[in-house]
Protein backbone atom coordinates (compact mmCIF):
# COMPACT_ATOMS: atom_id res chain seq x y z
CA UNK A 1 0.00 0.00 0.00
CA UNK A 2 1.48 3.50 -0.91
CA UNK A 3 1.82 6.57 1.20
CA UNK A 4 -1.76 8.45 -0.37
CA UNK A 5 -3.53 4.86 0.29
CA UNK A 6 -2.25 4.29 3.98
CA UNK A 7 -3.49 8.03 4.34
CA UNK A 8 -6.89 8.13 2.84
CA UNK A 9 -7.45 4.96 4.86
CA UNK A 10 -6.22 6.35 8.31
CA UNK A 11 -8.34 9.63 7.52
CA UNK A 12 -11.11 7.87 7.09
CA UNK A 13 -10.79 5.63 10.50
CA UNK A 14 -10.13 8.93 12.04
CA UNK A 15 -13.88 10.88 10.46
CA UNK A 16 -15.65 7.28 11.38
CA UNK A 17 -13.94 7.45 15.43
CA UNK A 18 -15.22 11.10 15.27
CA UNK A 19 -18.57 10.95 14.10
CA UNK A 20 -19.16 8.17 16.47
CA UNK A 21 -17.86 10.25 19.72
CA UNK A 22 -20.43 13.11 17.92
CA UNK A 23 -22.84 10.45 17.94
CA UNK A 24 -22.43 8.83 21.39
CA UNK A 25 -22.17 11.99 23.16
CA UNK A 26 -25.48 13.85 21.72
CA UNK A 27 -27.42 10.07 22.93
CA UNK A 28 -25.48 10.80 26.49
CA UNK A 29 -26.64 14.16 26.61
CA UNK A 30 -29.82 14.02 25.40
CA UNK A 31 -30.48 10.58 27.46
CA UNK A 32 -29.90 12.56 30.60
CA UNK A 33 -32.89 14.05 32.67
CA UNK A 34 -32.04 17.56 33.97
CA UNK A 35 -32.20 17.38 37.56
CA UNK A 36 -34.52 20.01 40.40
CA UNK A 37 -34.37 20.86 43.64
CA UNK A 38 -36.95 19.35 45.61
CA UNK A 39 -37.79 21.21 49.23
CA UNK A 40 -39.70 18.91 52.08
CA UNK A 41 -41.73 19.47 54.72
CA UNK A 42 -42.71 16.87 56.78
CA UNK A 43 -44.89 16.20 59.86
CA UNK A 44 -44.28 14.19 61.97
CA UNK A 45 -40.69 15.32 61.87
CA UNK A 46 -39.21 12.34 62.40
CA UNK A 47 -40.96 9.75 59.65
CA UNK A 48 -39.51 7.83 57.40
CA UNK A 49 -39.45 9.09 54.00
CA UNK A 50 -39.08 7.73 50.72
CA UNK A 51 -38.31 8.76 47.04
CA UNK A 52 -38.99 5.85 44.66
CA UNK A 53 -38.22 3.99 46.95
CA UNK A 54 -34.94 5.25 48.25
CA UNK A 55 -34.64 6.91 51.79
CA UNK A 56 -34.54 10.84 51.61
CA UNK A 57 -34.44 13.11 54.63
CA UNK A 58 -37.90 14.12 56.11
CA UNK A 59 -37.57 17.52 56.06
CA UNK A 60 -34.56 19.77 53.75
CA UNK A 61 -33.47 19.59 50.33
CA UNK A 62 -32.82 16.82 47.85
CA UNK A 63 -31.89 16.45 44.03
CA UNK A 64 -34.48 14.62 41.85
CA UNK A 65 -34.06 13.91 38.02
CA UNK A 66 -37.03 15.47 36.01
CA UNK A 67 -40.11 13.47 35.28
CA UNK A 68 -42.67 11.59 37.71
CA UNK A 69 -41.55 10.22 41.32
CA UNK A 70 -43.51 8.68 44.62
CA UNK A 71 -43.26 9.67 47.92
CA UNK A 72 -43.99 7.43 50.71
CA UNK A 73 -43.94 8.79 53.96
CA UNK A 74 -44.54 6.00 57.23
CA UNK A 75 -44.36 5.92 61.09
CA UNK A 76 -45.57 3.94 63.76
CA UNK A 77 -48.81 5.48 65.01
CA UNK A 78 -49.87 7.45 61.92
CA UNK A 79 -51.45 6.45 58.38
CA UNK A 80 -49.34 5.57 55.45
CA UNK A 81 -48.89 8.85 53.43
CA UNK A 82 -48.06 7.98 49.30
CA UNK A 83 -47.81 11.29 46.62
CA UNK A 84 -47.12 11.26 43.41
CA UNK A 85 -44.98 14.06 41.62
CA UNK A 86 -44.48 15.21 38.10
CA UNK A 87 -41.41 17.42 38.59
CA UNK A 88 -40.76 19.83 35.72
CA UNK A 89 -38.65 22.39 37.88
CA UNK A 90 -37.88 23.25 41.18
CA UNK A 91 -40.63 22.91 43.85
CA UNK A 92 -41.66 22.07 47.21
CA UNK A 93 -43.86 19.61 49.06
CA UNK A 94 -45.71 18.90 52.36
CA UNK A 95 -45.98 15.45 54.36
CA UNK A 96 -48.18 15.23 56.60
CA UNK A 97 -49.69 11.81 58.26
CA UNK A 98 -52.63 11.57 60.46
CA UNK A 99 -52.33 9.44 63.70
CA UNK A 100 -54.22 6.21 63.65
CA UNK A 101 -53.31 4.67 66.90
CA UNK A 102 -53.04 5.53 70.26
CA UNK A 103 -48.92 5.86 69.49
CA UNK A 104 -49.52 8.24 66.97
CA UNK A 105 -52.13 10.45 69.40
CA UNK A 106 -49.48 10.07 72.13
CA UNK A 107 -47.23 12.25 70.06
CA UNK A 108 -49.60 14.52 68.60
CA UNK A 109 -49.83 15.27 72.61
CA UNK A 110 -46.67 16.14 72.57
CA UNK A 111 -46.16 18.05 69.80
CA UNK A 112 -49.36 20.74 68.92
CA UNK A 113 -47.43 23.05 67.44
CA UNK A 114 -47.09 20.39 64.67
CA UNK A 115 -50.27 19.30 65.15
CA UNK A 116 -51.78 22.82 64.15
CA UNK A 117 -49.59 23.24 61.11
CA UNK A 118 -51.12 20.30 60.33
CA UNK A 119 -54.37 20.86 60.34
CA UNK A 120 -54.14 24.56 59.02
CA UNK A 121 -52.56 23.04 56.20
CA UNK A 122 -55.33 20.94 55.66
CA UNK A 123 -57.81 23.87 56.15
CA UNK A 124 -56.32 25.62 53.18
CA UNK A 125 -55.47 22.93 51.02
CA UNK A 126 -59.90 21.82 51.22
CA UNK A 127 -60.69 25.18 50.89
CA UNK A 128 -58.16 25.91 47.83
CA UNK A 129 -59.53 22.25 46.35
CA UNK A 130 -63.59 23.27 46.94
CA UNK A 131 -62.70 26.37 44.70
CA UNK A 132 -61.20 24.70 42.28
CA UNK A 133 -64.07 21.86 42.06
CA UNK A 134 -66.41 24.99 42.35
CA UNK A 135 -64.84 26.66 39.09
CA UNK A 136 -64.84 23.39 37.63
CA UNK A 137 -68.45 22.46 38.26
CA UNK A 138 -70.53 25.38 38.37
CA UNK A 139 -73.30 22.88 38.62
CA UNK A 140 -72.67 22.39 42.30
CA UNK A 141 -74.01 25.52 43.31
CA UNK A 142 -77.36 24.06 42.11
CA UNK A 143 -77.17 21.16 44.09
CA UNK A 144 -79.01 18.79 45.20
CA UNK A 145 -81.52 19.80 43.10
CA UNK A 146 -85.43 18.06 43.11
CA UNK A 147 -86.96 18.42 39.67
CA UNK A 148 -90.07 16.91 38.90
CA UNK A 149 -89.23 12.95 38.24
CA UNK A 150 -85.67 13.37 38.94
CA UNK A 151 -83.47 14.89 41.87
CA UNK A 152 -79.72 15.43 41.13
CA UNK A 153 -76.61 14.86 43.62
CA UNK A 154 -72.98 14.92 43.12
CA UNK A 155 -70.62 12.67 44.92
CA UNK A 156 -67.16 10.48 43.92
CA UNK A 157 -66.25 9.50 40.73
CA UNK A 158 -66.62 5.99 39.29
CA UNK A 159 -64.32 6.26 36.80
CA UNK A 160 -61.64 8.30 38.60
CA UNK A 161 -62.32 7.03 42.17
CA UNK A 162 -58.62 8.08 43.42
CA UNK A 163 -58.97 11.52 42.11
CA UNK A 164 -60.96 13.23 44.85
CA UNK A 165 -61.25 16.59 42.13
CA UNK A 166 -63.05 14.50 40.09
CA UNK A 167 -67.16 14.29 40.47
CA UNK A 168 -70.01 11.92 39.22
CA UNK A 169 -73.16 13.41 39.26
CA UNK A 170 -75.80 11.18 40.43
CA UNK A 171 -79.33 11.36 39.29
CA UNK A 172 -82.37 9.34 40.92
CA UNK A 173 -85.40 9.13 38.30
CA UNK A 174 -88.64 8.91 40.21
CA UNK A 175 -90.71 8.36 36.77
CA UNK A 176 -90.65 7.75 33.27
CA UNK A 177 -89.69 11.27 32.11
CA UNK A 178 -87.55 11.22 34.98
CA UNK A 179 -84.66 10.70 32.67
CA UNK A 180 -85.61 13.15 29.75
CA UNK A 181 -86.40 16.21 32.24
CA UNK A 182 -83.07 15.38 33.69
CA UNK A 183 -81.27 16.14 30.50
CA UNK A 184 -83.10 19.28 29.71
CA UNK A 185 -82.69 20.58 32.92
CA UNK A 186 -79.34 20.08 32.69
CA UNK A 187 -78.90 21.56 29.31
CA UNK A 188 -81.17 23.98 29.29
CA UNK A 189 -78.97 25.72 32.69
CA UNK A 190 -75.69 25.60 29.93
CA UNK A 191 -74.24 21.97 31.30
CA UNK A 192 -73.17 19.74 28.40
CA UNK A 193 -73.81 15.94 29.88
CA UNK A 194 -71.48 14.88 27.41
CA UNK A 195 -69.10 16.60 29.87
CA UNK A 196 -70.68 15.23 32.96
CA UNK A 197 -70.05 12.13 34.30
CA UNK A 198 -73.88 11.10 35.57
CA UNK A 199 -75.33 7.80 36.96
CA UNK A 200 -78.62 7.47 36.94
CA UNK A 201 -80.54 5.63 39.55
CA UNK A 202 -84.28 4.92 40.14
Amino acid sequence: MDESQRSRVLGGAVVVVLVMVVVLGGFLVFRSKPSHMLTVRSIPNDLTLTLDGTAIAADGQVKVKEGRHTLVGQRRGFETYTQRIDLRGDSSVKVYLFSNSADGRSWERNHPDQVLETEADAARRYEEMNGRLQRTYPILQELPYVGPGFTVNYGASEALPDDPEQLAFYIKVTDSEGRRKSQEWLTGHGYATADLELIYTT
